[in-house]
């Protein structure tokens, strides 16, 4: 600045060094509206008061011995939170503005309705205290924001309010928590043009993935109207990943899911004795669709990459739509300040052991589990009931709940998203948190023993009763490096993320089964033949699954396809083997319509399952839908690393059939890369090893299913329990010939089962027969690694000890 002491300061005049002048949010505001507009980055205009501004108006009051004095006395004891915040609040919101300083604030805001047009113009006025922002303490809302701010008079007032919340009891807490000494900060008012989203739209955003720290994906969360409800998690938005890489590739959608939240209210502006803002309820339309369109996922994706890049670490931002323009526009910008802390070369994981009953699900905020009793409470004012190391359950929280949270041992809400104040404290007190339940405060009640599991993914779970769970610890500095590659099963695409720190080659089986499960839930012939639907119920269920749909089998192939996309990016561009659907005829009956397309069989186990149905009118549109998918997320998401995998393939004639089908849907083996492998779980797969390589890249070998048919052993009986060996001398004979056809002949083979972990000398056998890839659960990968390093190594010190 060339001015020493300024009171005012235009945003373009501001760089991010200027946070002792304007505090963290207005000082980025600044930095972005000088450095990235060239980018694309529209940032609203406006102007900040500074630090020195607040002193003078302290000063002019007479107020800094008497902050001192009160803080004093907090701090010895003589007096309470609460009377220490009101009495500081009221004194500054009382006091009056230095003729000067008033004098500036008026004249800048005439010239930001001379720039803008418009006499009056509506403005959103911000706190931003000196000691906010930073990278390792967000003070997310601990200061007041006021929108819609009309008139000087307004303004004045509004600024006064910014300041006296300086003193509101949780910034007290929170700057006492963090270390900051509360009489020595000072506080900014950012002083910015509103953005009409009270008829567009609003959220927030991070360049990182909030829970897992995954740093390719881009999280945006989106509610109607002004984005203040989003932040204080006063309403369940719209989520939205969006892949970071794929962002400069014109000819793929990089979109990896999207999830439709309930939008019950939004905030528009008000008029007269109702205040600035009021929410209204959002209407039926509103809330059935999603607040944005594909095309403007991707633009704010790409402008949250452009501000990380500038800024060199992830980033926090709100973003917000005008209504009128349909612009979209950055309003704050701050670093990150969770993951950013997390000691990348520590991967800590939760595991549920045995618990009672599900009671009800919500949104995961991080990766534990916790385990007690509730204590419900309505309102913040309720602290003094709140036992320590309770279960907090609450509709939502806001920064006034911050004294509470940071005494709980996990947090339960309502509503609220991923990017609501409650998951923003949470994580950063590391607490696990649940939040947009709909249903905690109406299911739980005081003293009640819950567990909060936030270990399996995007959706957490809270249980009856406390359960047993195991936590592990594992460092990734201490993991030997191996020739044989050792990759990931995986099931679950909510979860991928979670792993992504670990040195893996890749997913050596995703299991397509538990996304159309979980995710699309309706069998695929309930779509494709919709008319034939016997039961009203089953079509009502289905109308609403797939409301908004051109066609109801485009659901089936998004769902399933966005499903797959996080599992694919997660390790992208290593390999990721997708199995196409293995259910059973009983599993299959399961999925909502499903009981009317399939037969009843005596053993499903060996009878219509695999390779089978992909060729049989009886499936065969259904298995067009997983092709169709399949090219989805390969051709237009761009995860060509994707490699299809055919389960329970009985002969090389019905691969042909089932090749052929896939070719028919547009996948045909060898073009644009695709691989094709067939799993290895049948003694025939074994035989006719060079007749399957000849049609098939490469090979899985399904230990469970190939030691059962091997062996005649069915592996789901207790009887028989001791005979299912999957070292049998016969099993062996089976895995070591597979392997050395198959490599004889060009084939790439793999296994998948958690044998290996459980085995060392199993694991042995298989790396000394020549086995390119073993494949395991996430949980045991490192002892799968260390084993077969040790192995390797042994091997490598005697190669006559080979077998």
């Amino acid at each position: 600045m060339t001015q020493a002491h300024p009171n005012l300061i235009w945003y373009e005049d501001l760089t991010r060094g200027d946070v002792a002048l304007v505090g963290g949010k207005n000082a980025s505001l600044g930095e972005m509206t000088r450095a990235l507009g060239p980018d694309s980055i529209r940032i609203p205009p406006g102007f900040a008061t500074s630090a020195g501004a607040y002193r003078h108006y302290l000063a002019a009051n007479g107020l800094n011995d008497m902050i001192r004095d009160r803080l004093a006395s907090l701090a010895a004891g003589r007096a309470t939170l609460h009377q220490t915040g009101a009495a500081l609040r009221e004194a500054i919101a009382g006091g009056t503005w230095p003729a000067h300083i008033e004098a500036e604030i008026r004249a800048a805001y005439r010239e930001l309705g001379l720039r803008t047009g418009r006499a009056d113009p509506s403005v959103a006025v911000r706190s931003s205290a000196t000691a906010e922002d930073l990278p390792d303490a967000s003070f997310a809302g601990q200061q007041e924001t006021f929108l819609n701010i009309v008139g000087e008079t307004a303004l004045l007032e509004a600024c006064r309010r910014c300041y006296a919340s300086l003193f509101t009891d949780r910034a007290i807490t929170y700057r006492s928590l963090k270390g900051f000494d509360s009489a020595k900060v000072a506080l900014s008012v950012g002083v910015q043009l509103m953005v009409r989203a009270d008829s567009g739209g609003a959220g927030v955003m991070f360049s990182i993935d909030t829970e897992s720290g995954f740093d390719k994906i881009v999280l945006i969360t989106a509610a109607w109207g002004l984005g203040e409800n989003v932040v204080q998690g006063a309403v369940d938005p719209d989520e939205y990943q969006v892949y970071k890489p794929f962002l400069d590739r014109g000819d793929v959608l990089p979109i990896v899911a999207k999830s439709l939240g309930a939008k019950d209210v939004k905030m528009i502006y008000a008029t007269g004795a109702k205040g600035p803002t009021r929410n209204v309820p959002t209407s039926k339309a509103e809330r059935a669709m999603f607040v944005l369109s594909d095309a403007e996922i991707v633009e704010l994706a790409r402008q949250a990459r452009v501000i990380e890049a500038h800024y060199g670490m992830p980033m926090d931002m709100e973003w917000a739509r005008d209504g009128e323009s349909r612009l979209l526009y950055i309003v704050q910008a701050r670093p990150e300040t969770v993951q950013a802390r997390v000691d990348v070369q520590t991967l800590k994981s939760y595991r549920i052991l045995e618990t009672g009953p599900a009671l009800f699900e919500g949104l995961s905020v991080g990766a534990a589990v916790a385990a007690g009793e509730v204590c419900l409470l309505d309102s913040a004012r309720d602290i003094d009931r709140f036992v320590e190391g309770a279960i907090l359950v609450t509709s939502t929280t806001d920064p006034d709940w911050v004294p509470i949270m940071k005494k709980a041992s996990a947090i339960i809400t309502d509503h609220g998203g991923r990017t609501s104040h409650a998951a923003i404290v949470s994580r950063e007190l590391g607490l696990p948190a649940i939040v947009g339940t709909g249903i905690a405060t109406q299911v739980l009640h005081d003293h009640q023993e819950v567990t909060v599991s936030c270990a399996g993914g995007d959706h957490g779970v809270v249980y009856q009763g406390l359960a047993r769970f195991a936590v592990d610890e594992v460092r990734l500095d201490d993991i030997p490096p191996t020739r044989t590659r050792i990759m990931l099963n995986l099931a679950n695409p909510a979860a991928a993320a979670r792993w992504w720190r670990l040195p893996v080659d890749g997913v050596g089986l995703a299991r397509m089964e538990f996304v159309i499960t979980n995710g699309v839930r309706v069998h695929p012939l309930a779509l494709t033949r919709y008319a034939e639907l016997k039961d009203d119920a089953v079509r009502a269920e289905i109308d609403l699954l797939t409301k908004g749909y051109a066609r109801r089998e485009d659901y089936f192939v998004e769902t399933l396809a966005m499903g797959l996309s996080r599992i694919a990016a997660t390790w992208y561009p290593k390999p990721v083997i997708v199995r196409m659907s293995d259910f059973k005829t009983n599993e299959y009956a399961g999925l909502l319509g499903g009981r009317q397309f399939e037969p009843q069989e005596e053993n499903p186990m060996i009878g219509w399952r695999g390779a089978s149905r992909y060729y049989a009118e009886g499936y065969k549109d259904g298995f067009a839908l997983e092709c169709r998918a399949i090219r989805r997320l390969r051709e237009e998401m761009g995860f060509d690393n994707v490699i299809v995998m055919i389960p329970f393939c009985r002969s090389p004639e019905e691969a042909d059939r089932v090749l052929e089908v896939m070719a028919q849907s547009g996948l045909r083996r060898g073009e644009k890369g695709l691989q094709v492998y067939v799993m290895c779980e049948i003694p025939s797969n074994v035989i006719l090893a060079e007749a399957f390589a000849e049609r098939f890249d490469g090979f899985s070998i399904g230990s469970n299913d190939l030691t059962q048919l091997t062996l005649g052993v069915d592996r789901d009986s207790g009887t028989l329990a001791g005979l299912f060996r999957e070292r049998d001398p016969a099993v062996i004979w089976m895995i070591e010939t597979v392997i050395a056809r198959a490599h004889a002949a060009g084939a790439k083979v793999g296994l998948c089962g958690q044998a290996p972990s459980n085995d060392p000398d199993f694991a042995r056998l298989l790396v000394q027969a020549g086995i390119d890839s073993i494949s395991v659960t996430p949980d045991a990968f490192l002892a799968v690694k260390r084993i077969v390093a040790a192995v390797e190594e042994a091997d490598a010190a005697c190669p006559q000890g080979r077998g």
